[in-house]
C-alpha cells in the first residue's frame, strides 16, 4: 500500500485487493454517515471526479480507478458488474467501513444498481447519475453512442475538445474553457481496459429485478443528455420502489459542469 497525502485533502494509495492492485482516493469528513462510494463512468479516473469531491461539505468520499483506467493496472481477465461489485465491497471493508452509500454516474450507474442488489446490507442509500438500466435502455443518438466505442477521446485531447459538446451536451456547448479542463484531467484510459469496461456492459440489466432494491435512492438526470436521454431515469425511478427523480438543467457530466449544485442535492438527500 503506498500512502500519498495530497494537499488537496485525498488520500491517494493502491491498495492490493485480493490480487488486484487499485489506485484508491479517499477523503474524510466530520459527519457520522458512511462514506459515499462513486463508480466513475466508462475510461474516466478518479481524477475527473475532483470537482464533485471537492464540493462536498460533510460528505467523506471512497473512489477507485477499475482495472485497466488511470492507475490500476489491467487485471488477468475481463469482468462483469457482478465482479467490480464483490472488489468494491472487499475495497469497503479492508477500508474499515460496515456500511456505505453509494453513486453511479453514468457507465458507473451500472455498477451501482449491482453494488446495490448483490451488497444490500451494505449499502445504505443509493444515487444514479446521468445512468439507466443497462442494455435494455432508450439509447442516446447513433452519432453519439458511435464516438464512445473507443478510448480515443481521453488520450487525444484535440479530439475530445471537437466532440466535447456534441456527446456531452449541457454546460460543454457553451463554455470552451469547460472542454479544455475537462480535457486535461484525462490520462491512463488503455485500449484493452477500455474494451473491458464495454465487454462487462454487454448483455448487462438491472430491470428484472430494481423493483427488489430496498435503498433509498435519488436518480438524477440532465435535461439537455444526448448520451444518456432522461427518460431512462424516469424508468429507473419507476421501478425502483423509494426512487424520486430530480433533473437537472445541463447535459451528461452535470456532476463535472455543476459540481456544487449537485453535491448539494446530494448531501440533502443523503441527510435526509
Amino acid at each position: 500500500m503506498n500512502d500519498q497525502t495530497r494537499g488537496d485533502g485525498i488520500d491517494v494509495r493502491t491498495i492490493v485487493v485480493g490480487r488486484q492492485p487499485l489506485r484508491v482516493a479517499t477523503t474524510r469528513a466530520s459527519s457520522e454517515r458512511p462514506p459515499l462510494l462513486l463508480f466513475n463512468g466508462i475510461g474516466a479516473n478518479w481524477k475527473l471526479a475532483k470537482p464533485f469531491i471537492h464540493a462536498l461539505n460533510k460528505t467523506a468520499i471512497i473512489i477507485f480507478d477499475v482495472p485497466g483506467i488511470g492507475a490500476s493496472p489491467l487485471s488477468s481477465l475481463p469482468y462483469r458488474p457482478s465482479t467490480l461489485a464483490r472488489l468494491a465491497a472487499h475495497l469497503v471493508a479492508q477500508l474499515g467501513h460496515r456500511q456505505v452509500d453509494v453513486a453511479g454516474v453514468s457507465w458507473g450507474g451500472g455498477i451501482a444498481q449491482q453494488f446495490a442488489h448483490q451488497h444490500g446490507a451494505i449499502c445504505r442509500k443509493l444515487i444514479l447519475a446521468a445512468t439507466s438500466p443497462g442494455a435494455i435502455m432508450v439509447p442516446g443518438r447513433l452519432s453519439v453512442i458511435m464516438k464512445l466505442a473507443t478510448p480515443r477521446r481521453y488520450v487525444d485531447r484535440d479530439y475530445m475538445s471537437s466532440i466535447a459538446a456534441e456527446i456531452y451536451g449541457g454546460a460543454f456547448r457553451d463554455d470552451p474553457k469547460l472542454i479544455a479542463s475537462h480535457a486535461h484531467a484525462m490520462s491512463g484510459a488503455t485500449n484493452l481496459g477500455y474494451a473491458y469496461q464495454l465487454l462487462a456492459m454487454v448483455g448487462w440489466t438491472s430491470l428484472p429485478w430494481l423493483s427488489t432494491l430496498r435503498q433509498p435512492t435519488l436518480v438524477l438526470m440532465g435535461r439537455n443528455d444526448p448520451l444518456v436521454p432522461p427518460v431512462n431515469g424516469r424508468i429507473l425511478a419507476r421501478l425502483i420502489p423509494n426512487a424520486r427523480l430530480q433533473m437537472i438543467d445541463d447535459g451528461h457530466l452535470f456532476m463535472v459542469t455543476r459540481p456544487v449544485e449537485t453535491a448539494r442535492t446530494i448531501e440533502e438527500f443523503l441527510n435526509d
